[in-house]
C-alpha cells in the first residue's frame, strides 16, 4: 500500500474525499497546508495525501515505473479508490489523468495543476527539473550535512528554497546524508510523464468526470502552441473540460497562488455535490 495520510477538520467525519497526487520529487506532505484550508471550509471533505511510487515513503512498489503504474497504485488505498475529486500537481496531474482513464466514470472533478497532457520531447518547458533528476543521479551520497546537500544546488543554479525542498529527501544512515529515494526510479518516471500523450483525457473526459485545467500564467509548462491546443481541447469536451489560466503564477501554483487555487478547488468539490 502506498504511504498516505488523511487530513480532515477538528471534529470532523467526512462522508466524502479529495485526493491530492504530488510532482516530481515531492511527496504528499507537500499539500498539507492547503488540504488544512480545504476540509475547514467544507468539513464534510477529508483530504487523502499520497506518496506516489518511488516517492516519500512509497518505495516499495515494483517497477514498471510509469504514470500508468502509479494510477494503479491508487485502488490499493481505499480512501483513494473511494474519492470523488482528484488534485494532481505537474507529474501527479497526469496520474489524475491517467486514473480518469482507469477508472472510468469513477472520478467526478480532476482539478490537474500546471501539467502539460501533452507528449514534450527534450523535456521542453521542464529543463530545470530535467537538471535536477540528472545531478541526483550524478550523486545520491553521502552527503557530510544538509547544508553540503543544498549548496550543491544552488551552485548549479537552482533556487534555494527549490534545493530545500529537495532536501526532505535525505536521511541521516552509515555517517553521512544520503538520498532516500532511487534517482533511477524517478528519472524513469520522468522520462514517462514527458513521453506520455494524454490529450484525449482532456478533449473526451470519460464517464461523469469534469476537468478543470489550470496553467500557471508565469510557467514555461505550456507554450504559446500548448496553450492554443488546450483551448481547443476544452472547446471540444462539450463544456465538460475548461482552461483557467492564473496570471502571475510559476510552475508551483499552490504556493504561488493559493487563494486562487483553493477557490477553483472548493469551485470542484462544490461541482461533486454535497
Amino acid at each position: 500500500m502506498l504511504a498516505h495520510s488523511l487530513v480532515t477538520a477538528p471534529g470532523a467525519t467526512p462522508a466524502r474525499w479529495a485526493l491530492f497526487l504530488h510532482g516530481i520529487l515531492g511527496q504528499g506532505n507537500n499539500w498539507r497546508g492547503f488540504a488544512r484550508r480545504l476540509v475547514e471550509a467544507r468539513p464534510a471533505w477529508g483530504a487523502v495525501l499520497i506518496d506516489l511510487r518511488a516517492h516519500g515513503r512509497s518505495l516499495d512498489a515494483p517497477p514498471p515505473d510509469s504514470g500508468r503504474e502509479a494510477a494503479r497504485d491508487l485502488s490499493r488505498v481505499p480512501a483513494a479508490r473511494a474519492a470523488d475529486v482528484v488534485v494532481g500537481h505537474s507529474l501527479g496531474g497526469k496520474v489524475a489523468l491517467h486514473l480518469l482513464d482507469e477508472r472510468d466514470g469513477a472520478i467526478s472533478h480532476a482539478v490537474i495543476v500546471d501539467s502539460n497532457p501533452g507528449a514534450r520531447p527534450g523535456g521542453r518547458g521542464s529543463e530545470a527539473t530535467r537538471d535536477i533528476v540528472e545531478q541526483l543521479r550524478a550523486s545520491r551520497g553521502p552527503f557530510p550535512d544538509r547544508a553540503s546537500f543544498v549548496a550543491a544546488f544552488t551552485s548549479r543554479g537552482h533556487a534555494r528554497p527549490v534545493a530545500e525542498w529537495l532536501a526532505m529527501n535525505l536521511e541521516a544512515r552509515d555517517g553521512g546524508w544520503w538520498l532516500r529515494v532511487d534517482p533511477e526510479r524517478i528519472h524513469a518516471l520522468l522520462v514517462d510523464h514527458l513521453a506520455t500523450d494524454l490529450w484525449h483525457v482532456v478533449e473526451r473526459p470519460p464517464g461523469r468526470a469534469r476537468l478543470t485545467m489550470v496553467v500557471g500564467g508565469a510557467s514555461s509548462v505550456f507554450d504559446d502552441a500548448d496553450r492554443e491546443r488546450l483551448r481547443d481541447a476544452c472547446a471540444r469536451s462539450d463544456g465538460r473540460s475548461r482552461e483557467v489560466t492564473i496570471e502571475g503564477a510559476g510552475h508551483w501554483v499552490h504556493v504561488d497562488a493559493p487563494d486562487a487555487l483553493t477557490s477553483i478547488v472548493l469551485g470542484a468539490i462544490d461541482d461533486a455535490g454535497t
